[in-house]
């Protein structure tokens, strides 16, 4: 979906979260998917660290093209091998 959302943005000024949450909000595909977007103004500890044993027990299902860099990560209740 980024490429429409920077297609969609192209040649306007981001000046403001609002600005960028209307132009990622009013972008669809010629399919008809469309996306939505709101400002998230939680406060998130910073720092968090996560042991490779927390790594190892996430669920990563790679994609076909990358799979390395494309992967979807599946609920803890979900089989890797399920389909749906």
């Amino acid at each position: 979906m980024f490429s429409f959302i920077s297609i969609n943005w192209r040649g306007r000024p981001l000046v403001s979260y609002e600005t960028v949450i209307k132009l990622i909000g009013g972008t669809t595909t010629n399919k008809g998917l469309s996306v939505a977007a709101h400002i998230d103004e939680r406060e998130y500890e910073k720092g968090i660290k996560f042991s490779d044993d927390d790594m190892a027990q996430l669920q990563l299902q790679p994609h076909s093209l990358h799979p390395k860099w494309n992967y979807s990560i599946l609920s803890r209740d979900v089989s890797v091998y399920e389909t749906s």
